[in-house]
């Protein structure tokens, strides 16, 4: 399939160092608080669930932890929209706005010991929020940094989005474990935790000043495009588009936010070890993918580095995780994670513009927030819980490797039959 011609005005002071600060920030932002929310979710539970019932309390427990997820499919179609029919900065706006809002809520909301089970709800209110936002921002951001120039540079502008993620997670493991240091137990369960929302909280408006004076990128479309038109012309990329997901979804919340957890529970190795390998996956995350970006660049193709990868992946995935199971070093455990990550989460730059480069300027926005939060929310999100789920079952530790393998192949299967827009 071979998209309309990009029918874009670029603003004429339009500098790509001052966009990718604008586009990151908002990006990171979103990143974060996720993040911190889920170092936070023990406390957030005794806080704002009823501990006298148990079941309630798991039920709510779990539905605030998925809403952000069962949201980002609804945050991409809404605010993916508004990015293509009023333009990029309008949806990255939109997008800062909710996470922002979001936050404060979450940073300033009264206990269950307070207002009642109203505090409950209101968490709940919260998370969908930043799971709206979380949808609608992937699009309109990747479009920007993407539309902001030639081709032969997409990859390594679009990349920095995928390495603002990185970024994201090691301020959170930061801000987390020097909280969690410096406070008393007492004090972080009374108002201690809410110090990350805070921080993270005070970025928004940082970011909506940044975007509001963000140099505009003008679509030139014959008329404004419809969401219809979008389901019903480009079903197939939109589809296979959300199958390759799998790997990078799977992935990042399987071997950055999962793995601590598995390393000390499943593996029974020191608690100092998971802060590491939150901490340096992160940076791993920031460092490596504008480099395998520049690479990228330099080739005709978007295809061919990322079958590398997942090839590559797909050969480590077993022996890595058996590695760590025979009871390597604790060093060794963590170079050997971080190896792995660099492989295996370091082709967004190249993922991102091929899925963008697929569809017309009018489109673009919308269709990579649907494929990417489709995505997160079918195959990332609850990932954890299920590997938990399946060791607990087979009483096998090696199921997360299992689960990565299908989750490489099902996204070979799909980036095989992704249509790829090469130059003539």
């Amino acid at each position: 399939m071979h998209p309309a011609a990009d029918h874009l005005t670029r603003a004429p002071k339009a500098r790509p160092a001052r966009i990718v600060l604008a586009t990151i920030i908002g990006n990171a932002f979103v990143a974060y608080d996720f993040t911190v929310y889920s170092f936070s979710a023990v406390i957030i539970g005794k806080l704002f669930f009823p501990s006298h019932n148990p079941l309630s309390s798991l039920l709510l427990s779990l539905a605030t932890f998925g809403a952000g997820f069962v949201m980002r499919p609804l945050g991409a179609i809404i605010i993916g929209q508004i990015a293509n029919n009023r333009g990029r900065n309008a949806g990255m706006t939109w997008s800062l706005a909710f996470m922002t809002l979001g936050t404060w809520l979450i940073a300033c909301l009264p206990t269950v010991a307070s207002i009642g089970p109203a505090a409950t709800v209101l968490m709940v209110v919260a998370r969908l929020m930043q799971g709206l936002a979380a949808g609608g921002e992937i699009g309109p951001a990747s479009a920007v940094l993407m539309e902001s120039v030639p081709r032969n540079r997409r990859c390594y502008l679009t990349s920095w989005r995928g390495a603002s993620q990185g970024a994201a997670a090691f301020a959170a493991a930061m801000v987390g474990a020097i909280t969690t240091a410096l406070l008393a137990p007492a004090d972080m369960l009374e108002w201690g935790w809410r110090i990350p929302f805070v921080l993270g909280g005070l970025i928004g408006p940082v970011g909506w000043y940044l975007r509001r004076r963000m140099p505009s990128i003008v679509m030139e479309v014959p008329k404004r495009p419809r969401l219809a038109t979008l389901f019903s012309e480009h079903a197939r990329p939109l589809v296979y588009g959300t199958l390759m997901m799998a790997a990078p979804s799977i992935g990042i919340y399987i071997t950055v936010f999962y793995m601590p957890s598995y390393l000390v529970r499943t593996l029974h190795r020191p608690p100092v070890i998971s802060l590491l390998t939150a901490s340096l996956s992160g940076l791993v995350i920031l460092v490596v993918n504008p480099l395998v970006a520049r690479i990228a660049d330099g080739q005709k193709r978007r295809k061919p580095i990322q079958y590398l990868a997942l090839v590559v992946c797909l050969a480590l995935t077993y022996p890595a995780f058996l590695a760590l199971r025979m009871g390597v070093s604790d060093v060794t455990a963590l170079l050997i994670i971080l190896a792995y990550v660099a492989v295996a989460l370091s082709n967004a730059g190249a993922s991102t513009v091929m899925m963008l480069e697929a569809f017309a300027p009018q489109h673009r926005a919308a269709a990579l927030s649907i494929m990417y939060s489709f995505g997160v929310a079918i195959f990332g999100g609850f990932s954890p819980l299920i590997v938990t789920w399946l060791i607990a079952k087979t009483g096998n530790p090696m199921m997360p490797a299992w689960y990565l393998i299908v989750a490489i192949c099902i996204t070979l299967f799909a980036l095989q039959r992704f249509p790829e827009n090469t130059p003539e």
